[in-house]
């Protein structure tokens, strides 16, 4: 026990405290916020604006057919398919006549190919002027249905989950968001400390250097200190990131203005909803209390607890399994690629299950997918914030902990012929004949 830990702390402080971990630790959360703020950005910015003139050839809907911010619509005179852009307009719609009770038809011309969002944009708005067309038919006045919709109060949906003794406030806006996040952080986590450990026991096999090593331990012992090593970095660093998160989260709150700050603390003492008594409070402070309403609905506590599991689980699960592909590896680094296959197809099935299990976390695909180890790491913390019953996440923690025992006697019995085994190229077969050739 000694000498497996002697290798992982090894393993650990020569990468703590190599500079690229603390490079991609307190820079890659600010580069990936980034990310996705340049993207939003980027994708409202680079929204065309479409400025369509419109040819109705049975003259009947000016007037019921409406643009919107991004969409503007004219019926302009004198305007046909030859100039229409020299006009100012990007696009030209054709609506052909109607007898107002088969199907619509129109044209649209453009100078490129529109896009689907602008497609289904002037879509929905032919089939809105229909239904206004026919309100007016019926002597339904649209300034007065637009006065009713404008009036009218918004709704408030309280979404409550349990049974008859336990009732609890949830959000899928926050269950698909923490989901998500969490199995795609597990996902990108296996990949990126699965592969090191392969590629640590790769350059020590092709560097001769665990001929020494195992001259002093066993090779099951190696093998074991690097993964655990290995494995602590990454928990190392994902504590990091939760600091650094609740430390910006922490400080974003002395850059909201004090006025804000009282009346959503007013809110808060009066239990006001959005929508009702909080109606008196400015938007922005409206909106911080629902941010803060919804992110009390989520159980922290256990999404923390579970995320630690399953991604120490999962890391355990598929590092025994890398491990014994690097052992197979020779001087050719290439040989990698074909022998990861088996191991790389499951971790990306188990991302596909996931989006499929967030959307409906109770499906038969989602139960399986989070009790088979191969899956569940991914695929269970997508479920766990729509609060599963404590059974069939007990029963998936069980099953990934056996599962880790299965590879990790495996990868041992792989690990002992393989990292000691040159010039000869290794594949599954020869793999599976070693786990159970007796030592």
């Amino acid at each position: 026990m000694n000498k497996i830990w002697l290798i992982i702390k090894r393993e650990y402080r020569s990468r703590v405290r190599n500079k690229t971990f603390l490079l991609t630790t307190f820079l890659l959360p600010v580069v990936f916020v980034g990310f996705i703020a340049g993207a939003t950005y980027l994708s409202i910015k680079g929204k065309d604006n479409h400025k369509i003139a419109v040819i109705d050839q049975s003259n009947s809907f000016k007037g019921v057919l409406k643009g919107d911010k991004g969409l503007t619509i004219d019926f302009p005179g004198g305007v046909d398919s030859s100039n229409y852009e020299q006009k100012g307009y990007t696009d030209l719609l054709v609506i052909k006549p109607w007898d107002g009770k088969s199907e619509l038809q129109y044209d649209i011309k453009s100078p490129k190919q529109l896009g689907i969002g602008a497609k289904g944009d002037i879509k929905d708005k032919m089939n809105e002027a229909i239904q206004n067309k026919l309100l007016l038919a019926n002597g339904i006045r649209l300034s007065k249905l637009d006065s009713i919709r404008n009036e009218a109060p918004k709704t408030a949906m309280n979404e409550m989950t349990g049974d008859k003794n336990e009732v609890k406030a949830t959000s899928s806006g926050l269950s698909y968001g923490v989901g998500f996040g969490s199995g795609m952080l597990i996902y990108i986590m296996m990949f990126i400390y699965g592969a090191a450990v392969m590629r640590g026991v790769m350059e020590e096999k092709t560097n001769r250097i665990a001929e020494v090593i195992v001259s002093s331990v066993k090779p099951f012992q190696l093998m074991m200190g690097k993964i655990i090593g290995i494995g602590a970095v990454g928990l190392t660093q994902f504590i990091l990131w939760l600091l650094l998160i609740f430390g910006l989260v922490f400080a974003a709150q002395f850059l909201i203005p004090h006025d804000v700050l009282q009346e959503v603390q007013q809110m808060q003492q009066n239990n006001a909803m959005p929508g009702n008594g909080a109606m008196q409070a400015s938007q922005q402070a409206q909106k911080i209390f629902e941010f803060k309403q919804t992110m009390g609905t989520a159980p922290w506590g256990k999404i923390i607890l579970c995320f630690l599991f399953y991604f120490l689980g999962g890391y355990l699960f598929y590092a025994a399994l890398f491990a014994s592909v690097g052992c197979m590896v020779n001087e050719d680094p290439q040989d990698a690629q074909s022998l990861m296959l088996p191991i790389t197809m499951p971790i990306v099935f188990g991302f596909i299950i996931m989006q499929g299990a967030i959307q409906n976390p109770n499906s038969s695909l989602a139960f399986w997918g989070s009790m088979i180890p191969f899956t569940s790491p991914i695929v269970m913390m997508a479920r766990i914030p729509s609060n599963p019953p404590a059974w069939q996440i007990a029963l998936s923690m069980a099953l990934l902990i056996v599962g880790f025992l299965a590879t990790g006697w495996m990868a041992g019995k792989i690990y002992r012929i393989g990292i000691l085994m040159y010039g000869k190229k290794g594949n599954w077969g020869q793999m599976m004949k070693w786990v159970f050739t007796k030592a």
